[in-house]
């Protein structure tokens, strides 16, 4: 096991213990329950439920962490703050949508917090020239490499709900309905949203050129 995955499992057996001190339940099978089985048994007193839905999900969380801060350090204990908000609300997943959906909107709310009281490091546009990768990369490479560092800081330049629906729809793929449904907000909204993400990351990506 990882350093981050003890660290995260023993902060999340602390409030357990906290919270209840409930014993491990009959339950389901674990490896061959859902995720709506998972919570239920999770619920019901089988804790170690949870440790599944964690290891389940634990990769796209932590991604879309990453794309908010975009560095690990930071993106893991987003991560580890988002599995213990779940962990505290899952009395509230009432199974209307799929529970990645509900779990995706708390990261996404522990994310835009931070955004919010904090700004999140970004790489400055004009620096990537100066990191030299190019004694360990091929020429296409390095400049994927560069495209893809310019496009990360101009993402992190965007207003909040932008960069929340660019980095779910960009780099998670996921459809404008899911994306409405973990934000909160209307398909029509994420779309508008989305438009108007592309239009300013275009026009950051420009002035990054001049």
């Amino acid at each position: 096991m990882s350093a981050d995955a003890l660290s995260l499992s023993s902060r999340i057996a602390l409030q357990r213990q906290a919270a209840s001190g409930r014993s491990r339940g009959a339950g389901l099978p674990m490896t061959a329950a859902d995720d709506g089985a998972l919570v239920r048994q999770c619920l019901a007193g089988d804790t170690d439920a949870f440790d599944l839905l964690v290891e389940r999900h634990r990769r796209q969380v932590y991604q879309v962490c990453y794309r908010f801060v975009n560095n690990h350090e930071d993106a893991s204990d987003l991560a580890q703050d988002a599995f213990l908000r779940a962990y505290r609300a899952l009395h509230t997943f009432k199974g209307n949508s799929a529970f990645s959906t509900w779990l995706y909107r708390v990261a996404i709310n522990v994310c835009l917090n931070r955004v919010s009281a904090k700004q999140a490091p970004t790489e400055p546009l004009d620096q990537r020239e100066h990191q030299d990768v190019r004694g360990a990369l091929p020429d296409r490479e390095v400049l994927r490499e560069e495209q893809a560092a310019a496009v990360r800081a101009a993402i992190a330049r965007l207003p909040k709900k932008q960069r929340a629906t660019m980095i779910l729809r960009m780099y998670h793929e996921l459809p404008h309905d899911e994306i409405a449904a973990i934000l909160g907000s209307s398909v029509g909204a994420v779309k508008a949203n989305f438009f108007h993400a592309l239009a300013n990351l275009k026009k950051l990506l420009l002035e990054s050129t001049r």
